[in-house]
């Protein structure tokens, strides 16, 4: 009996302890987790890759990326702690299509852009797309505008990048005419790497709707679905994203807020 009263002690004399181990953890320890958490949700690496053409067609007009496109994603992800590396084919300057900087097409977004000479040195200095390596990076996204059309569809580097981020199965997100990007990117089957996914893009009434039917090389809505990718829309200018695996689309200009937030998802 007094065997037992003696075990029943020592046990108690170890739970206690132990108890107090937990309860007294340092608070450098306790710091440490708390870092290991924060990390965790803010360990984003993203690259925006942006266009370097500035010339609308044959018509003596300027176009670029659209500042609705990049500046929603851009600070949706960024006040979420993501490190964000901007890139273009010839680096230096993006230009801005001239016709998405005007009062008729500001947002929130677009005003805090206005007002952050971070992000417009960022703009005026991006990084040469030949110099990133997707292994740095967790996620790409790319803005639109209609300069995409023209460089970016047919720019070998980001059709090979684009090609890498998705055989490492990372995130890939587009909006509005962005999807051009992807009319020369192919899967590790050698198919087109929208055939047989569900996309969205710029919209070809929407084109008409802006009288450039006529001007660009090519709609985005036709390359989609040439290329064999599951083709769906909302009506012209509503918000509209859709992800299929890694791959994100976004409508038009309204749609990159969801486009960013479907990014995000992925990446938590």
């Amino acid at each position: 009996m007094k065997l037992v009263k003696s075990l029943a002690f020592v046990l108690t004399i170890i739970t206690a302890s132990s108890c107090k181990d937990v309860k007294n953890a340092s608070p450098s320890e306790k710091v440490s987790e708390e870092n290991i958490k924060i990390k965790k949700h803010k360990d984003m690496n993203i690259l925006f890759v942006l266009t370097s053409h500035d010339k609308l067609g044959d018509t003596g007009k300027k176009t670029g990326f659209w500042v609705e496109e990049f500046a929603n994603p851009y600070y949706t992800l960024l006040d979420k702690g993501a490190t964000i590396t901007i890139a273009t084919p010839k680096g230096g300057a993006a230009p801005i299509d001239p016709s998405s900087d005007s009062p008729d097409t500001a947002t929130a977004a677009t005003e805090r852009f206005d007002k952050d000479d971070e992000a417009q040195a960022r703009i005026a200095n991006t990084k040469k797309l030949a110099d990133m390596n997707p292994d740095d990076f967790d996620a790409v996204f790319y803005p639109g505008g209609h300069g995409p059309l023209w460089d970016l569809a047919n720019d070998a580097t980001s059709i090979a990048l684009i090609e890498k981020f998705n055989s490492q199965e990372k995130p890939i997100a587009f909006v509005c005419h962005a999807p051009a990007a992807l009319k020369g990117v192919k899967n590790t089957n050698g198919n087109p790497l929208v055939k047989g996914k569900k996309v969205t893009g710029f919209t070809n009434t929407e084109e008409a709707a802006v009288q450039l039917t006529d001007v660009v090389p090519f709609l985005v809505e036709d390359m989609l679905k040439e290329n064999g990718g599951i083709y769906s829309k909302k009506e012209d200018w509503a918000a509209y994203a859709i992800q299929d695996g890694n791959l994100i689309t976004g409508q038009n200009p309204a749609s990159s807020e969801l486009v960013a937030e479907k990014l995000l998802e992925i990446l938590k």
